[in-house]
């Protein structure tokens, strides 16, 4: 017990102290993070380079409790072997966001940096062993491993938008993992948490608004990815059958926030890695709230994770502590007011997916008989049988000189509006429609572009001396009455 207090005091002083040395350092080398109006709320350039003081003070930490007599050295000096193989995947993550606060990463060499700082921890003895009670098989193993040590180191980068924020909730999670080591007697755990906790409480100091320094991506990843890696080491030895359930909870708010930024941005077709506004602290921010309540506001939420997080242990208490958490997180989404979840929720409930699905399908098939028709009279044959299922009311198509026509009744042409298709000087298709409205609104425009891309290639072969027709040049063009069953 000395030596975990001796361990976090230490680290918390040696945070305390090399934070405002760091920060005054890169402030004077121009390493700044630079007001932006769109996404950043600081009005002055700050430093945004926290990572190198956490690092340098959760490292000196353990190097003076292994120069101490206390027998939590000679546990550290055991467990070195383990320290030395997580090292390479430990510096590449830190070196990866730094090279990013000081040089500006692209999205995919930042991503290439965490799929190896994984597979160099899955390397070391980072694996997910079980999920639910149940062992995962092996082919699972290292995925499964990948994805949630990815996503931990993403998290906590992408919800550092508001000062002290990142900082905070990594301290939250921290704690928490700390609180369950002990309740555990998983030593090894609590000697990798009880550091970052100290680290993570000294950098707050300078962290919290109004921030004088940053987390930057050299803090952010780095402690999400510490935190997922002893998030691993948790379950492992977790005595609940529902195994990685517990950290999950803990690190609910940038988890969760990661998720809703990669459905939004996929519903939007954005791309995954384009920066945005959308986060929660974000949404929090747009209803009046200032950084400092949004921080505080969401310390609070981990608490609560942090609570819940812990009363899964229990088996007893484990099916309602996810019913409640699941409730909580559904109406948590819901006051945050994003538009695309209840558009999307809305087309699934009215049947708008199955019916754009069924349009999409319907124009697709329509694209390919098309495109095989090999004479005017087929294509008009495919545009006949095929434009009522569209909702549209009468259709035209003059085409290589000829004119073909079908309307399905008697349209009062004041309570329709027409599109027409150009496909040349004297060649396209004209297509009547009824005001109000319709189920396939949604396909109209794709509907005019098959029209257009598919049968203006055709023209050249339609021409009449290649299909053997000759017309008379005195306007004997001949010209075809669908509706009228007419033949010319």
């Amino acid at each position: 017990m000395y030596s975990l207090f001796l361990l976090g005091f230490t680290s918390f002083l040696l945070s305390l102290v090399l934070t405002p040395f760091i920060r005054n350092i890169f402030r004077k080398l121009g390493f700044v993070d630079e007001p932006n109006e769109e996404r950043k709320a600081h009005h002055h350039p700050i430093p945004r380079v926290g990572g190198v003081a956490i690092v340098l003070a959760y490292v000196l930490s353990f190097s003076i409790l292994l120069l101490s007599r206390f027998t939590g050295g000679s546990i550290v000096s055991g467990a070195l072997p383990f320290i030395w193989r997580m090292a390479p995947a430990a510096a590449l993550i830190f070196l990866t966001g730094l090279v990013d606060d000081l040089v500006a990463l692209k999205p995919w060499q930042k991503f290439l940096g965490q799929i190896g700082a994984a597979f160099l921890a899955y390397w070391a003895g980072v694996h997910i062993h079980s999920i639910a009670g149940h062992s995962v098989a092996i082919w699972l193993d290292f995925p499964l491993t990948m994805l949630w040590l990815i996503a931990c180191t993403n998290a906590v980068n992408l919800i550092d938008g508001v000062d002290g924020l990142a900082t905070g909730i990594g301290l939250f999670a921290t704690i928490t993992t700390l609180i369950a080591a002990l309740l555990q007697n998983n030593i090894p755990l609590a000697f990798a948490t009880v550091p970052l906790a100290g680290c993570l409480l000294g950098f707050l100091r300078y962290n919290f608004n109004p921030a004088t320094i940053f987390l930057g991506d050299s803090g952010s990843l780095f402690v999400g990815f510490l935190l997922g890696c002893c998030g691993v080491l948790w379950s492992q030895k977790s005595a609940t059958i529902l195994g990685m359930t517990a950290p999950l909870i803990a690190l609910a708010i940038p988890l969760l926030d990661t998720a809703l930024a990669v459905a939004r941005r996929f519903l939007r077709q954005q791309p995954i890695f384009t920066a945005d506004r959308g986060h929660i602290h974000h949404r929090l921010l747009d209803r009046g709230l200032t950084p400092r309540r949004v921080a505080l506001l969401l310390y609070g939420v981990c608490g609560v994770s942090a609570v819940l997080s812990l009363c899964v242990a229990r088996r007893d208490m484990a099916g309602f502590v996810i019913v409640l958490f699941c409730a909580g997180t559904w109406i948590g989404i819901q006051h945050l007011g994003y538009v695309e979840f209840g558009v999307a929720g809305r087309m699934f409930v009215d049947g708008a997916f199955r019916r754009l699905l069924n349009n999409q399908i319907a124009l697709r098939s329509f694209q390919v008989k098309l495109a095989t028709a090999h004479s005017p009279e087929e294509c008009w044959a495919t545009i006949r049988e095929t434009y009522k299922e569209f909702d549209f009311l009468s259709v035209e198509l003059c085409l290589s000189g000829r004119r073909y026509g079908e309307r399905v009744d008697q349209v009062d042409h004041a309570d329709c509006w027409t599109m027409s298709v150009p496909l040349s000087d004297s060649d396209y298709v004209k297509l009547t429609r009824q005001f109000g409205p319709s189920r396939q609104h949604m396909v109209v425009g794709p509907f005019a572009d098959v029209l257009k891309t598919t049968l203006q290639p055709k023209l050249f072969g339609f021409q009449p001396e290649r299909l053997g027709v000759r017309f008379e040049s005195n306007g004997g063009a001949k010209y075809a009455t669908a509706a009228a069953g007419s033949q010319p």
